[in-house]
């Protein structure tokens, strides 16, 4: 049977390379829709999105509008379940959407490599912490910009001397350059001495996140500058809202490449089925049962349909492998990034609409009346 239906589509090279092509597309762009939701998915779950806090300037979104006094953080760690405060200065070259954003983030070295999951790749931790204008970028950041340790990198207002590149299992933080505190806080033109742009709060383990960040606030209402309080996952989908938005939409996108892609199958077996009528009539008359022709058409758009959406799969696998694409807004990044479960949910795709277009083909193979089909020239 296999041999038969790869003779038939090898009979029609140019519609099945047509169909292949075109199945191969639209599941390149459903694997990336996929990818960006998983992405958005990553960035706002997990333990520390669950866990940790951030403490905002109230009524402020992008980072260069939110400032803080520096010595919260002392007024923080007093509040019940406070773990430890690290401050964080925040710098983007673009608050708005952006495919090629830069974020810097001002910490102090021994806090950023105790609370975040970071692996030198190359580089040395040392210099980082020694050296003032000394910053470890990103994988993503570095591959984007062609960076490499001991490069001068300069963005807007700020030059930094690369001391690391870094990777991560959190992806997001792939696309995020760390700097001291101190040198975002005193670099000419930002103005932020004594200021930071949040405080990421560190729960312990028994502490209800939801009442210690309402403490925060309510402690802090006295302060120079009020503050909002929100779980880290909660931050940054409200601060990437308009991005969570057009990712929404794009959801529906998947949808209808999935829709073409059944389309454009069914219509490719349909003509196949009709141009060999006669053909599936004499298979009849020698003893061909109708399961049997109907497992021969559901073959024939399965492994179209398979072997485009494995192409278009794999290629997109690789493209987000090699290109590191992210997308941010306001100082936080979606990261781009080819996954297991992107693989098997196209393949798994592919699967069953090859499946669900053969269907209607198929049955009109297996009921096709013998006498008729048999007199038609």
């Amino acid at each position: 049977m296999f041999r038969y239906v790869l003779k038939t589509l090898w009979r029609h090279r140019t519609r099945t390379l047509l169909t292949v092509t075109g199945a191969a597309v639209a599941m390149f762009v459903f694997c990336f829709v996929g990818s960006v939701q998983e992405g958005l998915h990553r960035l706002t779950t997990g333990s520390d999105a669950d866990r940790n806090l951030i403490v905002f300037q109230e009524n402020r979104f992008c980072p260069t509008s939110s400032r803080l006094p520096e010595d919260y953080e002392r007024v923080i760690a007093e509040v019940p379940g406070v773990r430890d405060v690290m401050p964080i200065q925040v710098w983007t070259n673009n608050c708005r959407a952006s495919l090629d954003i830069v974020v810097f983030n001002g910490a102090d070295p021994k806090q950023i490599q105790q609370t975040r999951p970071l692996k030198l790749t190359s580089g040395d931790w040392q210099q980082f912490e020694s050296t003032r204008d000394a910053a470890i970028v990103g994988r993503n950041v570095a591959q984007r910009r062609g960076l490499k340790v001991g490069d001068q990198f300069t963005i807007g207002e700020l030059s930094v001397r690369v001391a690391g590149i870094f990777e991560s299992n959190v992806p997001s933080e792939e696309n995020l350059i760390y700097t001291s505190l101190q040198f975002l806080q005193y670099s000419r033109g930002l103005d932020a001495a004594g200021l930071v742009t949040q405080h990421e709060v560190l729960l312990t383990d028994t502490a209800d996140p939801d009442r210690v960040a309402a403490a925060i606030d309510q402690k802090l209402r006295a302060g120079a500058v009020a503050t909002k309080t929100r779980r880290k996952g909660a931050f940054q989908a409200s601060t990437l809202s308009d991005l969570v938005d057009l990712i929404g939409f794009a959801h529906w996108l998947g949808y209808a490449c999935v829709a073409l892609v059944l389309s454009l199958v069914a219509t490719t077996t349909v003509m196949s089925v009709q141009d060999r009528i006669k053909e599936y009539a004499v298979l009849q008359t020698v003893g061909v049962r109708p399961l049997r022709a109907m497992r021969l058409v559901l073959a024939e758009s399965t492994i179209l349909c398979l072997v485009g959406g494995l192409v278009g799969t794999v290629l997109a696998l690789t493209a987000l492998g090699l290109g590191g694409f992210a997308i941010g807004a306001e100082g936080a990044t979606i990261a781009f990034r080819p996954s297991l479960g992107l693989a098997v949910t196209g393949t798994v795709v592919s699967v069953l609409v090859g499946v669900l277009a053969g269907l209607v083909p198929a049955i009109q193979a297996a009921t096709v009346p013998i006498v008729d089909a048999l007199r038609q020239a």
